[in-house]
């Protein structure tokens, strides 16, 4: 299936350079392969990357630190396209997953197959400062989720990240910015979904999820988008701030996490065939990106709730062992790039999760120190990064990545 869709994606673009009309930006980084029709009718821009990575892990047993775990792994491989359709108002994007990761978590409610999918979406600016989006793309969710993966200022993204954020889904959007005069913009997005996370063939399987998120940029647009972008790859003149807030509800949720974990069944047994449980659950979001020179500064905090945290038989007492995960989260982290394009980044997260959830009442910090080297911003560079996890206040993991990012 992989080796089809990537002979597919070869032979899309071998077509289009042979009858392009103009193929511009060519420069690295800028796509391998920019198209307009002769008509302007459409474009499209293709530009694939991967990032690889090696890791080494050490846990601690609770006298010493054992023997390193290593790992090295393709991380993410990814094909995307853009462009517009009939009109530049009428935008589109596609984006395919090829690694094991991107792929992986097929079950029934997928038909059991590959979830290589991860964008496709339109993108309609149908009035002024209003665009409508429909699809499976991600939602208006923390900030550091709807950062591209490209674009990250460590590794990898932070635990907060992995526990509570809310990801891709299908529905659609309505987005809408407004100019309160001077610099101060605000950004309103709204969305309306399907619930259980991406390429589901057989939902709707609970209810459907609601997703509101406000912006506030009081002093302006920041560059090239950099309120999306990890690290001051663009240095900022004066200083840039946004401010966000979301909030999210997934009524009738049937997985632990809303969009992603394991379905929850009314049934214990091995099988899982019995009916779904359904619970309403509430995330709310608060994140900052600040920026200026050289400095940037990103701020989240995070928390999930449930109306019935614990999965319960049809009898509506016994557990079935199924639950969501609820309780919160707050990642600070913030680097310094220098005019040699190196960088020094930290971060530290905390985690604490609820009495009633998959890991119990034990909280979670982890701090975590950065060097990077860009060498064409985040399209072509080097970073490394060692974490330091304790687990209740005690030594837990030592964690050393170096990863290498190439985007076309």
């Amino acid at each position: 299936m992989k080796l089809k869709i990537t002979l597919t994606a070869l032979l899309l673009c071998a077509y289009i350079s042979t009858n392009a009309q103009e193929i511009s930006d060519t420069k690295f980084g800028k796509g391998l392969i920019n198209f307009v029709a002769k008509d302007s009718s459409f474009s499209i821009k293709f530009a694939p990357r991967f990032q690889v990575r090696s890791v080494s892990s050490w846990d601690h047993d609770g006298d010493q630190y054992g023997s390193p775990e290593h790992n090295f792994i393709v991380r993410r491989s990814r094909l995307k396209f853009s462009g517009f359709a009939y009109s530049p108002k009428l935008k589109y994007k596609i984006e395919l997953g090829l690694t094991n990761r991107d792929v992986s978590g097929a079950n029934q409610f997928n038909r059991n197959t590959p979830r290589i999918i991860l964008d496709a979406v339109i993108m309609w600016n149908f009035a002024e400062n209003f665009e409508l989006w429909a699809g499976q793309t991600k939602l208006p969710g923390n900030v550091e989720r709807v950062v591209s993966s490209a674009n990250l200022q460590l590794v990898d993204r932070s635990l907060l990240n992995s526990r509570f954020n809310i990801d891709r889904d299908l529905g659609i959007q309505l987005r809408h910015k407004s100019d309160l005069g001077g610099n101060f913009l605000m950004r309103e997005k709204l969305a309306i979904s399907q619930g259980e996370g991406r390429n589901v063939t057989e939902g709707n399987e609970g209810g459907l999820q609601y997703t509101a998120r406000v912006e506030f940029l009081p002093f302006g647009k920041f560059q090239s988008k950099g309120d999306y972008v990890q690290a001051a790859i663009k240095r900022e003149d004066t200083p840039k701030l946004m401010v966000g807030f979301t909030y999210n509800y997934n009524q009738d949720a049937v997985r632990e996490r809303g969009f992603a974990g394991d379905y929850m069944f009314t049934t214990a047994d091995e099988s899982k065939n019995g009916p779904l449980f359904e619970t309403d659950q509430t995330t709310i979001f608060a994140d900052a990106m600040f920026k200026y020179k050289g400095f940037s500064f990103m701020g989240e905090y995070a928390k999930r709730d449930a109306e019935n945290a614990i999965a319960v038989g049809t009898d509506g007492v016994t557990p079935t062992g199924d639950e969501v995960l609820t309780g919160d989260a707050l990642n600070l982290q913030a680097g310094y790039m220098f005019k040699s394009n190196y960088e020094i980044a930290g971060r530290f997260t905390t985690l604490n999760f609820d009495n009633n959830t998959t890991g119990g009442t034990t909280p979670q910090e982890q701090y975590t120190l950065g060097f990077n080297k860009y060498l064409v911003g985040h399209k072509l560079k080097v970073q490394t990064d060692l974490s330091y996890t304790a687990v209740d206040g005690n030594e837990d993991n030592i964690t050393f990545r170096i990863g290498f990012d190439i985007h076309f």
